[in-house]
């Protein structure tokens, strides 16, 4: 089975749930390359004890498409304007921006029903 590889922006509650669950998913095909969160959150302690890399979004564009999805879970309009910016201005026409409907459709068919948390205000695209 060919893995996507998969990174998550933003590990606060919504973020660190998402981890945890995708942590649970390794067989089903996914790959975690690398997180970004620069605040201290269980989210970002479950991350480094699983080994994977915590990096800045600069660093994250870099990888350029050895990143199939991003997931940013942030919340915040800028972050994802910035990202979208910088995947444009490296020429990535590879890798998609997950925003958190795309995460709280796929924790629908990969969990018992139990709800992601609702803490941000509907952003979009």
């Amino acid at each position: 089975m060919e893995k996507q590889s998969v990174a998550i922006i933003g590990l606060g509650r919504v973020g660190s749930r998402f981890l945890e669950i995708l942590l649970g998913s390794s067989s089903k095909g996914i790959a975690i390359s690398a997180v970004v969160e620069n605040g201290s959150t269980p989210g970002r302690a479950a991350a480094q004890a699983h080994g994977i890399k915590i990096i800045s979004i600069d660093e994250l564009v870099a990888k350029g498409d050895a990143v199939d999805i991003i997931f940013d879970l942030t919340g915040v309009a800028t972050v994802r304007k910035e990202l979208r910016e910088k995947l444009f201005a490296a020429a990535n026409r590879h890798t998609v921006i997950a925003t958190e409907s795309v995460a709280r459709l796929i924790w629908a068919l990969i969990t018992d029903g139990s709800d992601l948390p609702s803490v941000h205000h509907k952003t979009g695209y």
